[in-house]
């Protein structure tokens, strides 16, 4: 391939490449490595797979050639094996998505009734556990992963929204008598073992990365509601939320490649309600014919409604998460460790 090529081709992301990598292991042989992930990561990759076309051999020794050399001179036998998975699928997902697994793999934990619910579609979810108790309601919504727990909220009804969040955030350790329990009530109809260990769970953070998930014409409401009650805990939330203008900590590279996957329509709007360092730090990773032509378009807009700059700035987040997950930007700030 021509230098002129290589630098045309588009480069494949972290997902296309584990994609392209197991469909062309062998249905055997995938299905042993997916075994060994969580349902999150299963789903993303899987997704991905039954997306792809047109799938060259040059795709596929490509891929084959990176994974060949990450791994050329490590080994996951011996000395330095646990420090090796670590790095490999921390590189691989990202550090708060990968946390999980690390775990489950190093540690050796054992899929529980809760894990289990990690697996279903949210509203069936939701559909399980609408005539428990609000405690355990509470204890299930931090126990799931933040994007799940708001797609469940969603299917509740403002006064329960409500009442779990403000639980969430005021949980702190579950006993492990208590977690058994719980476990004990999902496994009567799903199979695995039930953990003797607790960890922290639940609290204000828990709560915000919950709400960072959340639709906006759903979050206001309930942020509305939560500050009703109780202003500082609403307030510690809103304090702990990634927002738009945490782009602000998001590095330079990061930025050029949230941009290219963002409408100019949709960044016009959102900038609209921004400061001016923000804008500034848009500015400076685009061209500089680009940069003048937004400046000149933000002039130009005028006056727009609160809701439609909140709209615009949800879609651009949302692509950030998206891009986080999948291990192409890392996000800082405030809402760092929610993803």
């Amino acid at each position: 391939m021509s230098e002129e090529q290589a630098k045309g081709k588009k480069k494949m992301s972290r997902v296309d490449q584990a994609a392209i990598l197991l469909m062309s292991l062998g249905e055997a042989d995938a299905a042993q490595i997916l075994k060994h992930m969580g349902p999150k990561e299963v789903q993303r990759v899987g997704a991905q797979m039954a997306k792809l076309s047109n799938v060259t051999q040059d795709m596929v020794e490509e891929v084959t050639s990176e994974f060949l050399e990450a791994v050329g001179g490590q080994t996951g036998l011996g000395i330095g094996a646990d420090d090796y998975i670590r790095k490999m699928l921390t590189q691989a997902l990202g550090e708060d998505k990968a946390s999980s697994l690390i775990d489950r793999i190093l540690i050796g934990g054992n899929t529980t009734g809760l894990d289990t619910l990690k697996w279903m579609e949210s509203r069936a979810v939701a559909d399980m556990i609408r005539y428990e108790h609000p405690q355990i309601q509470a204890i299930v919504i931090s126990y799931l992963d933040p994007d799940q727990s708001a797609e469940i909220l969603a299917n509740f009804d403002e006064k329960v929204r409500l009442d779990i969040v403000m639980r969430v955030a005021a949980l702190e350790t579950v006993q492990p008598q208590a977690l058994q329990e719980l476990n004990a009530i999902l496994e009567k109809q799903f199979s695995g073992g039930a953990s003797g260990q607790t960890s922290k769970i639940g609290g204000v953070k828990r709560a915000a990365d919950i709400m960072n998930f959340m639709e906006s014409s759903i979050e206001g409401p309930l942020m509305d509601s939560i500050k009703e009650v109780d202003n500082d805990l609403g307030t510690a939330i809103e304090d702990l939320m990634f927002v738009f203008d945490n782009l602000k900590d998001v590095d330079d590279r990061g930025i050029q490649a949230l941009l290219r996957e963002v409408s100019s329509d949709n960044l016009i709007l959102a900038l609209k309600g921004s400061d001016e360092e923000l804008k500034e730090k848009i500015f400076k990773n685009m061209s500089k014919r680009a940069a003048e032509l937004l400046r000149d378009d933000l002039e130009a807009k005028g006056p727009v409604k609160v809701s439609e700059v909140e709209t615009s700035q949800k879609e651009i987040l949302t692509i950030a998460r998206r891009m986080a997950d999948a291990g192409e930007i890392s996000l800082g700030g405030s809402g760092e460790a929610m993803l």
